[in-house]
């Protein structure tokens, strides 16, 4: 008998997901529990593994293609056997190729237009039975899944005192994503400014003759030629690109960097390294040392691990600890769980094990959800420290920059300065400054130095 490959739900919020890949193609024998497609959601990329064992029969959504939960995207049966028949869910189309610009000089050039994948007609889900909404109303299925809309969502909206129900949604079965929530406060806001301007000209002094008033310069159009290529944003590009304008909304970032030196550690490494993967199946590294660092700073200064809430302050009482690991699709930021109950050993395992299974898109969507402080290391590009963005609801992150050995002035007891091979680093704190003084976030940052350099650490 016909089995039915669904898209299953990746976390209580998510109502659709997208078929990134199919790893088989019709015809193609899988094993029980191999994987055999691709999809991303708003929380994770993951691979789906089969059901059962047999033949897949029938491709029903096309890579590219975005469905609801629950919607059937494929058919394994036994070589030979036919899938039920249903409409396919094509791909988005690709972009077209845009025409060489022959127009009159007097012409604009081109903009390039977002891509976007027609709605599939796509089965949705069956409906649950109507439920009683306020009022004594009967709500449908898909005003729950649009009321339903994910946490970040329903946290801008509390910020903004909005409802979700006013803002008009583009998701499957109307459901405001991110992208809607922001359109709606950039169009409320754009609204409002004529009458603000009205009425702080009604106020305004007369301005100085000959003073000129800046004004907003005007989004850049963009000239696409023959020679360029258009291609539709993946769908973590998007979420990645989202997240960090969201930030920069909501956040007044602000950055301190501090020179470390890592030479103490560096004898720890250099003396336990082979013992310590030959006993324990993980590479020593300087990431498990930052992090127990960053976690004894934290217990010192909970500010910086807590969160805003309006105009409340969340202080966490555990540390859960994101580690940025870069993707060939993009970012992706796994969770140590309670990081403060871990050991170097247990710190240096959670690392590999995130690391490793974010790369073989192996993740849950629970195990990229609730950090509460960030730690990214562009070092291992080669960079000396950046200005990491902070992603919320956090308040900071912590950027480790390039450990490497350099010359530095040294001093002795007795107080005689020589220069010296040391290997150094810099590490770079983004913090809120809403919640975060640059007074406590600097002292942060002492502390963690302090515990670096001292080399105290129990490697069990």
């Amino acid at each position: 008998m016909a089995t039915q490959l669904i898209m299953p739900q990746m976390g209580e919020s998510i109502a659709e997901g997208t078929i990134t890949k199919w790893l088989k193609k019709v015809g193609d024998a899988i094993k029980r529990d191999e994987p055999i497609f691709e999809i991303s959601t708003d929380k994770v990329d993951a691979e789906i593994p089969s059901p059962v064992a047999g033949t897949l029969i029938e491709i029903k959504v096309q890579e590219g293609a975005t469905v609801a939960i629950n919607t059937v995207v494929g058919v394994i049966g036994e070589a030979g056997e036919k899938g039920a028949t249903a409409p396919a869910v094509a791909a988005a189309p690709k972009a077209p190729e845009p025409a060489p610009v022959a127009a009159p000089a007097a012409a604009p050039p081109p903009s390039l237009a977002p891509v976007r994948a027609p709605e599939p007609p796509v089965r949705a889900p069956r409906p649950a039975a109507p439920v009683e909404a306020t009022g004594g109303q009967v709500e449908s299925f898909e005003e729950r899944i649009r009321r339903r809309s994910s946490p970040l969502v329903r946290k801008i909206a509390q910020e903004h005192a909005i409802e979700v129900g006013e803002v008009e949604g583009t998701g499957i079965h109307n459901r405001v994503t991110k992208n809607d929530i922001l359109s709606y406060l950039e169009n409320r806001k754009a609204a409002g400014a004529p009458a603000a301007a009205a009425a702080a000209a009604l106020e305004a002094p007369t301005p100085m003759i000959g003073r000129a008033e800046p004004a907003l310069a005007p989004r850049p159009m963009i000239s696409v030629t023959d020679r360029d290529e258009v291609v539709a944003m993946t769908k973590i590009r998007k979420i990645t690109a989202e997240n960090m304008i969201l930030s920069k909304r909501t956040s007044a970032h602000v950055t301190t960097v501090f020179h470390v030196d890592y030479t103490n550690i560096a004898k720890i490494r250099g003396k336990h390294k082979d013992a310590f993967l030959e006993k324990n199946g993980v590479k020593l590294t300087y990431l498990p040392f930052i992090f127990r660092a960053a976690i004894q700073a934290l217990r010192q200064f909970p500010q910086v691990n807590a969160s805003i809430d309006g105009e409340n302050i969340v202080y966490h009482k555990d540390i859960h600890l994101g580690m940025a690991v870069a993707l060939d699709r993009g970012l992706i930021v796994p969770v140590i769980k309670n990081a403060d109950e871990k050991s170097i050993l247990g710190l240096a395992r959670a690392t590999q094990d995130l690391a490793e299974r974010a790369r073989s898109k192996r993740l849950k969507p629970e195990e990229i959800q609730g950090g509460t402080f960030t730690v990214t290391n562009p070092g291992v590009f080669g960079s000396l420290f950046g200005t990491p963005i902070i992603p919320q609801p956090q308040v900071a992150i912590l950027g480790v920059g390039t450990i490497e050995k350099r010359p530095v002035v040294v001093t002795d007891e007795q107080g005689q300065d020589a220069l010296g091979i040391r290997t150094v680093g810099y590490l770079a704190l983004s913090f809120d400054h809403r919640l975060i003084d640059g007074a406590d976030a600097d002292k942060f940052m002492a502390s963690l130095k302090t515990t670096l350099e001292s080399g105290e650490f129990d490697l069990g």
